[in-house]
């Protein structure tokens, strides 16, 4: 969905509210692919700052169908997006400039509002999802659920700096 921003870049002053519903069923981060389960509709608010720049503020709410990072259920994550990101006018931005880069959801004066809602949820992603606080995971030998008790597997590790020790006792072990 394409939003025309040609009035706010140009009268110095100009607000304008949108409210935006989203297109996108599922988005694609680190090669793996997350599938939107429920969303809210996305409040913009577009707000002129000077000649040919524009402030973007957008509030929105997302919850993506995810697995556990450490036992793998599967799990609904809500992501609360608020943002505020700056555009400029084509004229007023220097092709070589940092601030060219950051201007990739627009094509002229209008914004591509799922590509600045991607690259938001992309920002705000979370480093890691779990089911609970306290989740403990799968074994690492016979991969039984932890959350569900123990598995009665060895998860003895012994210290490696003693490795040298253990080899020179059991070189000398008599069978």
């Amino acid at each position: 969905m394409f939003v025309n921003l040609t009035d706010v870049l140009i009268n110095e002053g100009k607000v304008l509210s949108q409210q935006v519903d989203t297109e996108f069923a599922q988005i694609s981060i680190g090669g793996e692919n997350f599938r939107v389960v429920d969303k809210s509709p996305v409040q913009l608010t577009f707000t002129n700052i000077g000649k040919g720049r524009a402030r973007i503020d957008g509030t929105g709410e997302f919850v993506f169908a995810m697995n556990c990072d450490r036992c793998l259920k599967p799990v609904k994550e809500k992501l609360v997006l608020t943002f505020g990101r700056e555009v400029f006018a084509p004229d007023q931005i220097d092709e070589t400039s940092d601030e060219h880069d950051d201007q990739r959801f627009m094509d002229g004066y209008q914004l591509n509002v799922e590509d600045l809602l991607e690259n938001e949820i992309v920002i705000n992603w979370p480093m890691k999802v779990l089911c609970k606080p306290d989740c403990k995971g799968i074994c690492r030998q016979c991969g039984k659920d932890l959350n569900t008790g123990t598995c009665g597997c060895d998860t003895f590790v012994p210290d490696p700096r003693m490795a040298v020790i253990k080899d020179i006792f059991d070189a000398n072990k008599e069978v």
